[in-house]
């Protein structure tokens, strides 16, 4: 199964991509981005994101677990959980 998450409103979903091939032959990609949809720019790495998340006013939020990074909204009680390892965000 291939597609975008999209997140609106709070909530995500997983937007299949219907052009995607089926099947044993179809290429995995090795390199995962996130994309920010309304101005199309694209993420590689948490410090990329990191700086977008802070432009909404999102902050990093430390709890000691070496497996994962937090993001907080101090304006609410959000909480984004991202595995530490960026290859292995899904």
């Amino acid at each position: 199964m291939s597609g975008v998450w999209v997140f609106k409103n709070g909530v995500d979903c997983l937007v299949e991509n219907p052009t995607a091939t089926k099947g044993p032959s179809k290429p995995k990609s090795k390199n995962k981005v996130l994309v920010f949809l309304p101005s199309g720019e694209v993420n590689d790495s948490y410090s990329i994101l990191e700086a977008k998340l802070s432009s909404f006013e999102w902050e990093r939020y430390y709890d000691g677990d070496p497996d994962f990074l937090w993001f907080h909204k101090s304006s609410s009680m959000d909480l984004i959980s991202l595995p530490k390892d960026f290859t292995k965000f899904n």
